[in-house]
């Protein structure tokens, strides 16, 4: 993630889901804030309903991919997290990056071009 660092600390995570805007597909949630500085911070968010360790980390390391290769694409200064729904569980990479995809659609966050 060239032009991306992670979110880690719990209080962000929360003031982006407090203030930030939200939209949904079958296999992800993807909430958007504006953060004010030059970069974008990206947080991933798998739950233990997902599924055990191995496959929350194997859907943390295709979000985290998908967005890494799709990086360019997406407009700087936003504060984004990923949260991988139950259904994305055992779902490939082609899957997991369309939906990223669909979601930054939505939200207007992707460059025009």
């Amino acid at each position: 993630m060239e032009y991306s660092e992670s979110l880690k600390k719990n209080r962000d995570f929360q003031i982006i889901y407090k203030e930030g805007k939200s939209f949904a597909n079958r296999y992800l949630v993807l909430y958007v804030r504006e953060n004010g500085l030059q970069k974008n911070r990206l947080g991933i968010s798998v739950s233990k309903k997902v599924g055990n360790s191995i496959v929350r980390h194997r859907l943390t390391r295709l979000i985290r991919e998908s967005y890494r290769l799709q990086e360019a694409m997406f407009n700087s200064g936003l504060d984004m997290v990923v949260i991988a729904r139950a259904s994305a569980k055992g779902k490939g990479y082609q899957e997991i990056s369309s939906a990223l995809m669909h979601l930054g659609k939505l939200h207007g966050v992707l460059k025009r071009v």
